[in-house]
């Protein structure tokens, strides 16, 4: 299973364009036959056979020009003139001809132990349909440049190819590799305790309910609730956070955290399908589908790109000595056919667009990794290049700027309700929902009369509050907007100012007081507003359903520019519209009843959303944590990410549109061509790889 993951994640950094036609779909099959779970015998061997090869090639090529070119085997050497006696046994009259045979057989030799394969590849391209392929221009340059006499850049255009190649192969795979074993955290076993006793299982065959058994050091492997048990959970290969979690009974823990110290028994709530673990290395898989505007571009670019150098190419060749040979004859004599394919074919090497092609995916799906290393999940390279450009940051408060963690501050009874009752009647009503108020509530009053108690027909009504039965009596508890809408008897709405969230209540048509709770921001919520200005973000807006007066406080105390207060879920969605412009906007929630607004912005960041289901699907971004800094990381990588992108494609562009204008004047030479393709190429994957160093 966890091969062919990795094998999917490498698959989408390689181009699709044509362009760069390699046979990586039959290296990965080969790869997973020869391959044990878990344990790759065969992965030195795939990366060093073609490495040996380079090598070989390369000693041989050597040789071969120092037989060419050194003195000490010049046709009057006495060590020449020793071997051309050998040699006229065979035809051979003079040492000339001997050092020729020597070096000609040393340039066949390398040039058929690292182009071979090049060709063949060509020839089978061609046969689907791909012409224009990489090889195929390889393999028209090497062999052109041996039917002008050029044998030894016809080796050079092979054997850098193939050094290219393996570099290029080599930085991709341990780019996946490094973000597969950033991901190696699907479990591959469980101890499930079943008629009292410890069986080791697959995690897919633990049915929800059932209790597991975790040792120190062990990977958790399914999402539950400790039920028995104290210990610190390394949580960091999930949510990057490197300071270990305490755990204890009634505390949720996920897949993929490593118990450090004691022993833990936890009762699982989701199959192993629907775990945090699945769902993060699904993400991942599909994040590298989605393709920004700049990489689409790059394919779409390629595929026109290389068809038109061709027909330049054969332009140079055919079109210059055509001209010269009926209108300037003498010139003819000294620029011929030989001296203009000779141009066309150093015009074809440096033409090849895989330095393009290969690295600006292969700086997207690094800057994945690398947010993924901070404990952010970007779901596309898209939504990367999106980060790069916002300008405008819009955030929910509740459970996104403050902790969510709310506690009973005032208790302002009216029209002969008591401190106690109202708290008590507040609470017997909300005992049905998990709203971060309802807990303060039920935190604040309970009673052994509390699970006794007969409430019925509990309905929350969104964005306003909650309407139930309780001993036959219907309270509402929720906003002034909710007392207003049922037109509560004794009700006024009050516009000063409260230090948190009221919570007003009403029994039978009566009001009964209000319920001040408090919330708390969040350590590093100033700091990342702060940032985000630095940054460049021209403007951040806050966004909640609480009272004006409270959500001002808080955004004074952040230094938050904008604020809009009193808001249903739905007027969000309009809110954030209204925002929409010409600069790209992000909502930062925390994933309750967000969803809507996640999905209208540019890119919707839903934050601590490990546990959410429906954040996870509905956000672009994910913060595995209730970390609001780790949004600067995102947009810092994304912005870095950008660069090496751009960085990449002004300077393959550029560096090859000279050569190419060099080599058509006859100024430039294969030697620079193959810099322009091989060298380029090795520089672009370099720089693209560094993104995913922090």
């Amino acid at each position: 299973m966890e091969h062919k993951h990795e094998n999917h994640l490498g698959e989408h950094i390689h181009c699709d364009c044509g362009c760069c036609e390699h046979d990586h779909h039959e290296h990965d099959h080969e790869h997973e036959e020869h391959c044990h779970e878990g344990h790759c015998e065969c992965e030195h061997d795939e990366e060093s056979s073609p490495l040996k090869k380079i090598l070989l090639a390369g000693v041989i090529f050597i040789a071969a020009l120092l037989f060419e070119h050194l003195p000490i085997f010049s046709a009057d050497s006495p060590l020449l003139q020793s071997l051309s006696t050998n040699f006229r046994s065979v035809g051979f009259v003079n040492s000339g001809a001997s050092t020729r045979l020597i070096y000609g057989i040393l340039y066949l030799a390398s040039y058929l132990i690292c182009g071979r394969d090049v060709i063949k590849g060509a020839i089978r391209n061609i046969h689907k349909g791909n012409v224009f392929g990489e090889q195929f221009l390889m393999t028209v340059a090497s062999v052109g440049a041996i039917f002008v006499g050029e044998y030894a850049e016809a080796v050079a255009v092979m054997l850098f190819y193939n050094l290219g190649e393996f570099v290029q192969d080599y930085a991709v795979d341990r780019s996946r590799d490094s973000i597969s074993a950033l991901m190696d955290i699907r479990p591959d076993k469980a101890t499930v305790i079943r008629d009292g006793k410890e069986i080791v299982v697959s995690p897919e065959e633990v049915q929800v309910g059932e209790i597991i058994q975790v040792k120190a050091g062990e990977r958790i492997a399914l999402d539950g609730i400790v039920v028995e048990g104290k210990s610190f959970a390394d949580t960091s290969a999930l949510t990057g956070e490197s300071l270990p979690r305490e755990v204890a009974p009634d505390s949720e823990v996920l897949a993929g955290f490593v118990n450090q110290t004691g022993l833990l028994k936890i009762r699982v709530t989701k199959s192993y399908g629907e775990s945090a673990v699945t769902r993060i290395l699904n993400l991942t898989e599909k994040a590298s589908e989605v393709k920004a505007k700049s990489e689409k571009f790059i394919a779409r670019f390629a595929k026109v790109y290389t068809p038109i150098v061709c027909i330049a190419a054969l332009a140079v060749a055919v079109l210059p000595p055509l001209a010269l040979q009926f209108f300037a004859p003498d010139l003819f004599e000294k620029y011929g056919w030989s001296v203009w394919i000779y141009r066309a074919l150093t015009f074809l090497v440096v033409s090849c667009p895989c330095a393009l092609v290969i690295s600006v995916p292969l700086a997207f799906f690094c800057g994945i990794g690398a947010a993924s290393k901070s404990g952010v999940l970007i779901k596309g390279s898209n939504f990367v290049e999106i980060l790069s450009k916002a300008k405008i940051a819009v955030f929910d408060k509740t459970g996104t700027l403050t902790k969510g963690i709310f506690d009973v501050a005032q208790v302002n009874p009216a029209n002969r309700f008591t401190n106690d009752s109202l708290l008590a009647i507040a609470t017997h009503a909300e005992s049905y929902s998990n709203h971060p108020i309802s807990k303060s509530l039920k935190k604040a009053h309970h009673c052994v009369l509390c699970d006794a108690l007969k409430i019925l027909e509990p309905e929350e009504i969104t964005g306003f509050g909650i309407r139930s039965v309780v001993d036959g009596k219907t309270v509402l508890a929720g906003n002034a907007k909710l007392m207003l809408q049922e037109k509560v008897t004794g009700f006024t709405e009050d516009k000063g100012p409260a230090a948190g969230t009221i919570v007003h209540v009403a029994v039978d048509g009566l009001y009964a007081g209000n319920i001040v709770i408090s919330d708390q921001e969040k350590e590093d919520s100033r700091q990342t507003i702060g940032s985000l200005k630095k940054l460049g973000i021209k403007k951040t807006v806050m966004l909640t359903g609480d009272t004006a007066a409270t959500a001002q406080i808080v955004a004074e105390n952040l230094g938050i520019d904008t604020v809009y207060a009193d808001l249903l879920p739905e007027d969000k969605v309009s809110k954030v519209e209204e925002l929409i412009g010409t600069d790209k906007l992000i909502f930062v929630g925390d994933g309750i009843n967000d969803s809507p607004v996640l999905a209208r912005a540019d890119a919707g960041i839903a934050m601590g959303a490990l546990g959410s289901d429906a954040a996870i699907e509905a956000a672009d971004v994910v913060i595995m944590d209730d970390k609001p800094s780790r949004l600067i990381d995102a947009i810092k990588i994304s912005r870095r990410t950008m660069n090496a992108v751009w960085q990449n494609i002004y300077a393959s562009i550029g560096i090859k549109v000279a050569i190419m204008l060099l080599s058509a004047v006859g100024i430039g030479n294969m030697w620079l061509a193959v810099f322009g393709d091989v060298g380029v190429c090795i520089l672009a994957v370099a720089n693209a790889a560094r993104v995913l160093k922090r």
